[in-house]
């Protein structure tokens, strides 16, 4: 399975595990699933960090580049054909960042990890 994490639940999986369902967490550390973080998600941990709502050790490029070769997860780099995605999305949800995961999903044919029930408003397949 090719598998999309919510950046919330990135989050959860590198520092609160215990927070995720036990079914979210066999899927992530099933060496057969590709997990994918978007740099979208990257880049919402800078911000976050940046204006105090998340702690790091050190940047949160490192931080972020540390945790993703520690779970054996992969990034997700922004490819046009995401944005063409993207600009075919209904406006269910304003969020810029979960409006990326959603095209990223759907034009990666991926499954997107999330806890955010706005987000099952779009034609994507979604675990909780």
């Amino acid at each position: 399975m090719k598998a999309l994490l919510d950046t919330h639940v990135f989050i959860w999986a590198i520092s609160e595990p215990p927070r995720l369902s036990s079914r979210v967490l066999e899927l992530i550390e099933d060496r057969d699933n590709e997990i994918l973080v978007s740099i979208a998600s990257a880049w919402e941990m800078a911000i976050k960090a940046t204006t105090g709502k998340l702690r790091v050790s050190g940047s949160a490029a490192e931080f972020v580049q540390r945790k993703l070769v520690e779970h054996r997860m992969t990034l997700l780099p922004i490819q046009l054909s995401h944005l063409t995605m993207l600009e075919k999305l209904p406006l269910h949800h304003r969020d810029p960042f979960d409006r990326l995961l959603i095209a990223q999903c759907m034009a990666e044919e991926a499954t997107l990890i999330t806890v955010d029930p706005l987000l099952k408003r779009y034609r994507v397949k979604i675990i909780s």
